[in-house]
């Protein structure tokens, strides 16, 4: 008997191993088409821009070069950078992991095409400044290693799960590139500085304000007894809240490539949505308030519509930011190839060139993207629809404030921040306090700390190792190139 149940048992862990190493085998050649549908893209990129343009046999070979990098950069960007907007809706469980890859699809794509703006600074927000000592070759050289690195930095972090900003990322890679150029002289510190400052004033401005929505909610809505009551109450001034930061939002970060709304503008459009959506959601919630039982999870259901919302808007407006990371420094090639050849603080972005960056963002997302979204909205700490509500909200609110104060901040480090704030809110609610806690009984960790200390090992390197990437890649050109 002894022995015909130690056959049963490896029989069974037989099964167990051939069923795993199946799957591994599935996963391998899954992301092996991955990969090949991406290279595709790649290939075609290279072969319409050598097919539509008419240069010299360098040049072309510069600007194909730079396409394909730039196609490259921006697959990286919707594979990790999406993941931060749609990550706490699904964490949340408001919506599949298939259904947030296409809104979020949609709306950078969208984002990018309509609002992407005709205007980019060739230097990533001034980060050098490049003088007489730089010559045009030099230049575009820096630009093309500089891209080529933070997509490398990028695409090695989204290996790793880690979520990080693409703008670090393209800012270290121009650093590093120019100062292999040219040395000390043609950095602008005083930016430096201020966009390591954001390292901290992102996530914890976020996780600041992420906590503080979250508490409101808690106290007003979720703790009390008559919990229908309350969110008849309350839910229709959250989503008022909602709707002004939002209106705020996309009028001076969303929309200020299609229309430069003045302060003015800004102040009276607020307000005015914010009326509106109070009145209007007052009726719906009370409506929806009616069918549902006075319990937390049914309450939590009064969020997921305005949360939806929330999400789309903020990868609308990514996609309208940060297509500028994955053809900015492509859009400065071009424009010493056609626009007199010389090197311009601020050049016109081709369509073309923005057609690459939203495609590529769009096509990253769909291939790459679920990996990171699950990380984001399940792996950091556990999320329900009110605290995903707060991170979307938060990383609207936050954004305003830092805008006012002329601070740099990072929209990857603001959500990221704002998952972490909210973990932690729930460890100080959920815990009793020291002077209760029996001996035999420790502290629940309600924030994972080993995803804690490897986001933000990634954030502290981006910088330094997209820099160091830059400045070998350029110096491997330099020796090669020319």
């Amino acid at each position: 008997m002894v022995k015909k149940e130690n056959t049963d048992y490896r029989y069974v862990n037989d099964l167990r191993r051939f069923a795993y190493s199946q799957g591994k085998l599935v996963e391998q050649k899954k992301f092996l088409i991955l990969l090949g549908i991406s290279a595709i893209f790649l290939v075609l990129v290279a072969v319409l821009v050598e097919q539509f343009v008419s240069l010299g046999s360098e040049q072309t070979f510069i600007l194909v070069a730079a396409a394909i990098i730039g196609g490259y950069m921006a697959l990286n960007i919707g594979a990790n950078d999406v993941a931060n907007n749609m990550g706490p809706a699904v964490g949340g469980k408001v919506i599949s992991v298939g259904t947030a890859v296409l809104i979020a699809a949609v709306c950078e794509s969208s984002g990018a095409l309509l609002a992407g703006g005709d205007v980019v600074s060739t230097v990533s927000k001034g980060i050098i400044s490049p003088g007489n000592d730089v010559s045009v070759t030099s230049f575009r050289y820096l630009m093309l290693s500089a891209l080529l690195a933070a997509a490398l930095w990028i695409n090695l972090a989204t290996f790793f799960n880690s979520p990080v900003s693409t703008t670090h990322s393209i800012v270290g890679g121009i650093l590093g590139a120019g100062l292999t150029v040219a040395g000390l002289s043609i950095v602008n510190w005083g930016t430096m500085a201020a966009i390591a400052a954001s390292w901290v004033i992102s996530p914890v401005f976020g996780g600041i304000v992420a906590a503080l929505l979250l508490l409101i909610i808690q106290i007003k809505v979720l703790n009390v007894k008559d919990k229908k009551s309350a969110a008849s109450k309350w839910v229709p001034i959250l989503i008022s809240l909602m709707a002004g930061a939002f209106t705020a939002y996309m009028a001076l970060k969303g929309l200020k490539k299609i229309y430069k709304f003045s302060s003015n503008e800004v102040f009276i459009y607020t307000p005015l949505f914010m009326c509106t959506a109070y009145f209007l959601s007052r009726p719906f919630i009370n409506s929806k308030i009616k069918l549902l039982e006075n319990k937390k999870e049914d309450i939590y259901k009064l969020f997921h519509l305005p949360l939806l919302f929330g999400v789309a808007l903020l990868c609308f407006a990514h996609g309208a930011n940060d297509v500028a990371n994955a053809v900015g420094p492509l859009a400065a090639i071009v424009s010493t190839l056609y626009d007199g050849g010389g090197i311009e603080s601020k050049v016109s972005i081709p369509l073309w060139v923005m057609t690459i960056g939203a495609i590529g963002i769009a096509l990253g997302l769909l291939l790459f993207g679920p990996k990171l979204i699950n990380t984001v909205g399940q792996k950091i700490t556990r999320l329900n629809a009110p605290r995903a509500y707060c991170v979307a909200l938060s990383s609207a609110i936050t954004v305003l404030i830092a805008t006012t104060l002329g601070l740099p901040v990072s929209s990857t480090h603001i959500a990221i921040g704002a998952i972490f704030g909210i973990g932690f809110l729930r460890e100080f609610l959920e815990n009793p306090s020291k002077s209760n806690i029996s001996k035999s009984k420790s502290k629940r960790k309600l924030v994972r700390r080993n995803f804690l200390f490897s986001i933000a090992a990634a954030w502290i390197v981006t910088v330094p190792a997209s820099a160091t990437l830059a400045g070998s890649i350029y110096y491997l050109f330099s020796i090669t190139a020319f």
